[in-house]
């Protein structure tokens, strides 16, 4: 940024003894959907009737009881849309609907008759109440705008007061309440809550205080909360809300900290749609709260649901690393991350008695089951990726359980694969590496039967035959040994003259009876320097597995010893 004299550091607050630094969050603010107003006018094509419609029978599954529905004043169709929630019964008797109007006699006026007949809501009545915009924008002083605040005031009491069929609420807001001078702002508010005459600890008017432009840093927003809640005379009828922007990418940050501050609710979006950067995300927000076990009263369960409606009725996409919601969230690419993932998986039991809560994994912070999300998209394959990752999915998707001085073999392969292809593969293409080149790895040796059984005069001892071709010749040779596994190496030692020796191996049954299958994965040891050449087998009988994995061994090497 060229000029950077132009910008310059906003002063700090001086605040004797400020207390929320030391509080700890253990309550939920309530939440407040501002989607179908503030996210609506920002989207490059608002939403028609039937999609608000949709999105505020969404809202309220999700668990909102308070929804800025419109500004009913401001246009016929958010003039219409109040109206047909009231009159066709689509409103919650839980639920409150909000709408937004300018402190102007005839927006107000207008803004009742969207409401008529409503059996709960909230007026929210709006000023600019920071110098910039009182003279810039206005050209009002600060007796103008608090004259005009008073008047907006008195005239919504005076509205409600004609409705006795409806529960009324009031809501103030002093736009730009960061860029305001603070004494100002309370002095505005404390006009606005005696010309409104009637807040009770049982009806509270709602002060909401935002950051309609994110200036400050968070914890002066905090500082600011925590101000007003020390000179407003009147605290114990009064809810302060909360409003964030996310000018400077920090609106979590600086709601979080203004709740510790004394704010109790707070208002947002879905995803963060709203002017500009945004409003603060709603989603990430509960989501937060969430994670620290505390009760948000919200369905978070319906995050996947939440995405494809939102995306679907906006148009616009939520981001793929999105906090809770975006694609990736839970996705991890790097080989270190995977195999730290794979392992805190296999023990989320003990995890959980050793730490004493019941979710403690490597590299995720929340159990994305909690978020309705799947656990196929926890690992995601590119070269990037190690063994791990690999053997996760391979375990998770397809059933192997892979011993761990497999591993490091299954990422080479997989490595190899992934920097050729130049992209992320899928698990479909990761078992097919798997397959190729570990079950039935390309190479001159064909396994055509193995014929083992006990020796008539000692059954420690097996004889048999072993069939194979070699380079399409089929040979058969005698096999003896002190097992079956023994008789099988010595027979193919002598087959292919490729000297190995096969010591412990790991097998395992995957599914259940008629239909089991034995895996073996069979660790062939070679004579040079002792190195290791894996092979992978199955079949419904343990030893068949196993000297099928001696032949893909075999091929493995052969394919080896070519390519030097």
């Amino acid at each position: 940024m060229s000029g950077i004299a132009k910008y310059k550091v906003m002063p700090a607050f001086e605040v004797e003894n400020r207390q929320w630094p030391s509080k700890v969050l253990t309550d939920c603010p309530r939440w407040v959907s501002v989607d179908l107003r503030d996210g609506n006018q920002s989207l490059p094509n608002p939403l028609s009737p039937a999609a608000k419609l949709e999105y505020f029978k969404l809202l309220c599954r999700f668990g909102f009881k308070e929804i800025e529905i419109a500004f009913p004043s401001a246009s016929q169709d958010d003039f219409d849309f109040t109206r047909l929630l009231i009159k066709d019964g689509h409103i919650p008797d839980d639920v409150f609907i909000m709408g937004l109007t300018q402190c102007r006699s005839h927006l107000i006026e207008r803004t009742f008759e969207a409401f008529k007949g409503v059996k709960q809501a909230i007026v929210h009545a709006y000023i600019a109440t920071s110098d910039l915009h009182m003279k810039r924008v206005f050209n009002m002083t600060r007796e103008q705008t608090i004259d005009s605040a008073i008047a907006a005031t008195k005239q919504i009491r005076e509205l409600a007061d004609k409705a006795p069929e409806s529960d009324i609420r009031y809501q103030f807001s002093p736009e730009e309440f960061t860029d305001t001078d603070i004494d100002f702002a309370v002095e505005i508010c404390e006009k606005v809550f005696e010309a409104w005459g009637k807040a009770t600890p049982e009806k509270p008017l709602i002060f909401n205080l935002p950051a309609t432009v994110e200036r400050r840093p968070p914890n002066h927003y905090a500082d600011m909360i925590e101000l007003f809640s020390r000179k407003f005379k009147y605290m114990d009828s009064i809810i302060i809300s909360l409003h964030a922007h996310n000018d400077q990418g920090m609106a979590i940050a600086s709601t979080e900290l203004a709740v510790l501050a004394g704010g109790t609710r707070v208002e947002g979006t879905l995803f963060g749609h709203g002017e500009r950067t945004g409003n603060i995300d709603l989603v990430t927000m509960i989501g937060n709260f969430a994670s620290r076990g505390i009760n948000t009263g919200m369905d978070l369960k319906m995050t996947s649901e939440l995405v494809e409606t939102v995306e679907r009725l906006t148009g616009m996409d939520v981001y793929y690393r999105q906090p809770y919601s975006g694609k990736l969230a839970f996705t991890a690419f790097s080989g270190s991350h995977q195999d730290a993932i794979r392992k805190g998986m296999k023990v989320r039991d003990e995890n959980a008695e050793e730490f004493g809560m019941g979710w403690k994994v490597p590299y995720l912070h929340v159990d994305p089951a909690d978020l309705g999300r799947e656990y196929e998209q926890l690992i995601r394959i590119n070269s990037q990726s190690g063994k791990g990752g690999a053997a996760y999915v391979l375990e998770h998707d397809y059933g192997y359980e892979l011993p761990k001085e497999f591993l490091p073999q299954l990422g080479r392969a997989v490595q190899e694969f992934t920097d050729r292809a130049g992209r992320e593969i899928d698990a479909k293409e990761l078992y097919e590496v798997f397959s190729g080149e570990f079950i039935s790895p390309k190479g001159p040796y064909e396994l055509v039967g193995f014929w083992p059984h006990p020796h008539e005069d000692n059954p420690s001892n097996v004889n048999g035959k072993v069939v194979m071709k070699v380079d399409g010749v089929t040979k058969e040779i005698a096999a003896d040994g002190n097992g079956p596994i023994s008789a099988f190496v010595h027979a193919v030692i002598e087959l292919t003259g490729i000297e190995f020796d096969v010591e412990d191996y790991h097998e395992q049954s995957m599914g259940k009876g008629e239909d089991a299958t034995a895996t073996a994965y069979v660790p062939l040891l070679l004579p040079e320097g002792k190195p290791v050449v894996y092979g992978v087998g199955m079949d419904t009988n343990i030893t068949q597995a196993a000297a099928k994995a001696i032949v893909a061994g075999l091929n493995r090497i052969y394919k080896r010893r070519l390519n030097k």
